[in-house]
C-alpha cells in the first residue's frame, strides 16, 4: 500500500483513488497558501488600527494635532481603505445582476425579512456576496476575508438565501402547458421546415429535451451508507467514489431554459425513471404530437424518444443525427449554467441535503438570468457516455421511434434535389 493513500474506514484501510488523492492535495495545498495570505493581511490591518487607536487615546485633544507625519498617514491610509472598501461594496451591489436578484426576492416580503433580519445585513449586499459565491470557484474564507464577515455567519447569510431562491422554484421551473408549450415546440429535424403536413403524419414536434450532469462535491464525513455505497471489491481503485457527486437531471425547451430538475446522490441510478413515471401518470404533460428527446441510458417510451445505439443502418444514423441536434441544446444549457456558477465545478460541501440546495438555487436562478436577457456561452464538455446500451424499452416507444424513421427517410426522398 502507497504511502499516505489510504484513509481508515470502519476497521479496514482503504486505498484511496489517485482522482480522490489528487483533489484532497490540492484543496490542502489551496487552504493552506490561502490562509497564510489572509493571515498577513490581517496581521497587518490589526497592527495598524491598534496603533491608530492606541495613538488616538493617549493623545489629548490638543495634542493630537501635533501627531507625527508618520502617524498622520497611517490614520489616513486606515481610513482611505475603509473608505474604499465601502465605495467597492456599494459599487458592486449597484450591479445590474445584483440588482435584478434583489428585486425579484423582493417580490416576496418574507424572503426579505428574512434575509435581512437573520443576517443584519441589507438584501442588496446579502445576494452580492451570495452571486460572489456561486459564480467564482472560491472558498468561503476567502469570501470572509472580502466582506469582513465571520465564516459561522457566512454559512447562515448563503443558506438562507438559498432556501429563499428555492422557495420561488414553482413559479421559475414551470413544465409547459397550453400556449406556453405550443410556443416553444421544435421540428423534429432541423432541415424540415414547420410544415403542419408532417405533424398530421405523425412526425412529433420536440417538446423539451432531457440529459444530466454530474456535480462534483466533497465526500461526506462519517460512516457511509451501507445502501448506497458501492462494495469496494467491485469498484475500480481508479473511479471516484459513487457519493462524491450529485445527479442532476434536467429539461430544457428551446431556449435553453429549464423546465424540469432533479438532482439525487452519485450512488443513485434512476435516470430518466422519475420523469418517465410522472409523465405516465400524467400523459397530458407530452400532449400527442409531441415528444422529448433524451440520450442513450434513458427509458425509451412513447413520449421520451432515445437514439440507436452507434453504428447502425443508414436509416438509423439519419435519425441519430437529428436526435444529436436536440441534445447538443441540452449540453450547452448545462455548460451555461456551470460557466454562470462556477461553483457547481466543486462543491467543498459533504452534506447531500446544503450541496442539493445550492445546486437546486443554481437551476432557478439560471432562469432568472435568462429572463434578465443575460447571454452567457459556457463551454461544451466532450465525453464518452457511460450507457451505451438501451434500457427500459417499451412496445410503444419501440414502435414511435420506427415511425418516426420511417417518416424522416420517406420525408428525405421525396424532398426536391
Amino acid at each position: 500500500m502507497e504511502r499516505g493513500s489510504s484513509v481508515l474506514k470502519g476497521h479496514k484501510w482503504e486505498s484511496l483513488s489517485h482522482w480522490e488523492l489528487d483533489q484532497r492535495l490540492d484543496r490542502a495545498v489551496e487552504e493552506m497558501i490561502e490562509a497564510d495570505l489572509v493571515a498577513q493581511v490581517q496581521e497587518q490591518m490589526t497592527s495598524v488600527l491598534m496603533q491608530a487607536s492606541q495613538q488616538e487615546d493617549s493623545e489629548p485633544p490638543d495634542e493630537a494635532e501635533k501627531a507625527t507625519p508618520q502617524q498622520s498617514e497611517s490614520r489616513t491610509a486606515v481610513q482611505e481603505s475603509a473608505s474604499q472598501r465601502s465605495h467597492d461594496t456599494e459599487a458592486m451591489e449597484a450591479n445590474p445582476t445584483v440588482q435584478y436578484v434583489t428585486n425579484f426576492l423582493q417580490s416576496s416580503s418574507a424572503s426579505k425579512n428574512r434575509l435581512s433580519g437573520r443576517a443584519r445585513r441589507s438584501l442588496s449586499h446579502t445576494v452580492l456576496l451570495s452571486l460572489t459565491l456561486l459564480s467564482k470557484c472560491i472558498t468561503y474564507r476567502s469570501v470572509c476575508s472580502r466582506f469582513h464577515l465571520e465564516k459561522g455567519n457566512l454559512y447562515r447569510i448563503f443558506s438562507t438565501f438559498c432556501d429563499q431562491v428555492i422557495a420561488q422554484k414553482d413559479r421559475l421551473i414551470q413544465w409547459p402547458t397550453g400556449q406556453e408549450a405550443l410556443q416553444h415546440l421544435l421540428p423534429f429535424s432541423s432541415w424540415l421546415s414547420r410544415n403542419e403536413a408532417l405533424e398530421e403524419t405523425g412526425l412529433p414536434r420536440v417538446l423539451g429535451v432531457l440529459g444530466d450532469t454530474r456535480i462534483p462535491i466533497r465526500l461526506p464525513t462519517g460512516k457511509p451508507d451501507r445502501e448506497s455505497d458501492t462494495p469496494v471489491a467491485k469498484r475500480p481503485k481508479n473511479q471516484p467514489h459513487p457519493d462524491s457527486w450529485l445527479n442532476l437531471e434536467l429539461v430544457c425547451n428551446d431556449e435553453g431554459r429549464f423546465i424540469y430538475c432533479h438532482i439525487s446522490k452519485g450512488s443513485q441510478k434512476d435516470r430518466g425513471r422519475a420523469l418517465a413515471e410522472r409523465i405516465r401518470q400524467n400523459p397530458e404533460m407530452v400532449p400527442p404530437g409531441t415528444c422529448l428527446i433524451a440520450g442513450v441510458g434513458y427509458p425509451l417510451t412513447e413520449q421520451i424518444l432515445t437514439p440507436f445505439p452507434p453504428g447502425q443502418n443508414p436509416q438509423e444514423n439519419l435519425y441519430n443525427r437529428s436526435v444529436g441536434n436536440h441534445l447538443d441544446r441540452i449540453h450547452q444549457a448545462v455548460a451555461d449554467l456551470k460557466e454562470r456558477f462556477q461553483k457547481l465545478r466543486y462543491l467543498d460541501m459533504g452534506n447531500y441535503d446544503k450541496a442539493k440546495a445550492v445546486v437546486l438555487a443554481a437551476c432557478v436562478l439560471h432562469n432568472v438570468y435568462l429572463d434578465m436577457g443575460d447571454v452567457t456561452k459556457g463551454l461544451v464538455e466532450r465525453s464518452t457516455p457511460e450507457d451505451m446500451e438501451e434500457v427500459n424499452k417499451d412496445a410503444a416507444g419501440v414502435k414511435m421511434r420506427e415511425t418516426v424513421v420511417n417518416l424522416l427517410n420517406s420525408t428525405l426522398e421525396a424532398a426536391p434535389q
